[in-house]
């Protein structure tokens, strides 16, 4: 009987995964032939703001449905940016109204999967924001739904895609910075002051904050086979716009410890009680956010892994850091609908994969469990690596 590693099996599993999500994508290219892509958003609250501005500049994709609950902001956002899209109230009128093909879900965190599932149960492809799911289990669920029906299904975040992303996967890889030991990952603000759906059950600074360092860390170090957490809430109460002074319910404080093969760990922070004085918005910011660690050298990425400004790789005792891949490339951390809608009608696999979203998910849930129970959490989801 011949072994294999079990990256080497990985590989192998992403190239037959791939060459799978490739042949079906480019059934639905044959489809789409000559025509655009029919794209309806739900969710016409500040992150719209970013999202539609990214949707109308591509000319493969046209916006024809708007959907709020606050029916009043899916008319002013239409009006805005020009959309001329049919708007609705509830997803209900949305999905018998005019025809789509692709939903993109940039609601509360918390209704992800049900406007999720509606969608897949009535033949639509999903783009979503983070989160895709309440739960893995429930995300591992809408997978296999959508799969039975020949749809695809995405999950923010769009890290992966980034110019920086590729520079340093690449670095690993090539063995720039000899063995791979240890990794560090860090976001944080003072807290969104706009909704409380960041601090209800089923919010958190992990799922809004903490997913972008997890995303980046696993797609450059491979799989977390476990996870241990401490998870705690700093600011007891809040005061937001939409529903004025609440108690916070979801964890504001979130070291989580992670561990990968091959003896590699790595180590996110996360949290809503962190000055910063670049703001919420991080804009040019000069620090790093994450740092890779190895045997012959480490490398540091410049701004948050969703608003990259470049790449320091330090390889050398005698000569000073250099300061490389400053270059964005196009890329915005809003661009994942985009990107994949085009995917759709290109007949091109995107390098942003369902099964890491859900990965990233499974390490989300897996660190509650562990700050509930002061253990260890062995995790089951793996996904095609490496990514680049």
């Amino acid at each position: 009987m011949n072994h294999i590693s079990r990256q080497d099996f990985l590989k192998k599993t992403a190239l037959a995964s791939a060459a799978l999500l490739v042949s079906s994508l480019e059934g639905w290219a044959a489809v789409t032939a000559d025509k655009k892509l029919k794209v309806a958003l739900i969710g016409c609250g500040s992150v719209s703001n970013r999202y539609l501005p990214q949707l109308l500049s591509s000319k493969m994709i046209e916006v024809v449905s708007l959907c709020d609950i606050k029916y009043e902001r899916a008319v002013a956002q239409n009006k805005q940016y020009n959309v001329n899209a049919q708007t609705y109230p509830h997803i209900d009128k949305m999905l018998a109204g005019v025809p789509f093909d692709m939903m993109v879900t940039t609601t509360d965190m918390q209704v992800h999967e049900q406007l999720n599932k509606k969608a897949l149960e009535a033949g639509k492809h999903v783009w979503s924001e983070k989160p895709m799911a309440n739960s893995y289990a429930a995300g591992k669920s809408l997978l296999e739904l959508a799969k039975s029906k020949n749809l695809r299904f995405w999950g923010a975040p769009a890290v992966v895609n980034s110019p920086q992303f590729a520079f340093m996967s690449k670095a690993i890889q090539e063995g720039k910075l000899g063995k791979v030991s240890a990794a560090h990952g860090q976001y944080g603000h003072t807290g969104p002051d706009w909704s409380a759906f960041f601090y209800e059950n089923g919010g958190g600074s992990m799922p809004d904050l903490g997913v972008y360092n997890m995303a980046t860390l696993t797609g450059l170090l491979g799989p977390a086979k476990s996870v241990m957490a401490m998870l705690s809430i700093v600011t007891a109460e809040r005061t937001v716009e939409d529903k004025g002074k609440i108690k916070v319910e979801a964890e504001d404080n979130a070291q989580i410890l992670l561990e990968h093969e091959n003896g590699v760990l790595s180590h996110v922070m996360c949290g809503f009680n962190y000055f910063d004085p670049h703001g919420h918005e991080a804009t040019n910011q000069s620090l790093h956010s994450i740092q890779v660690y190895g045997t012959k050298g480490n490398m540091r990425l410049i701004g948050y892994d969703w608003e990259t400004n470049g790449v320091v790789l330090d390889t050398s005792e005698k000569e000073p850091p250099q300061l490389l891949c400053t270059d964005k490339g196009g890329y915005e951390w809003q661009e994942g609908a985009r990107v994949v809608g085009e995917s759709i009608i290109k007949g091109v696999e995107p390098k942003i994969n369902v099964e890491h979203a859900l990965h990233v998910l499974e390490i989300i849930e897996a660190a509650r469990r562990s700050q509930e129970t002061g253990t260890r959490i062995k995790l089951q989801s793996k996904f095609p690596w490496p990514m680049v």
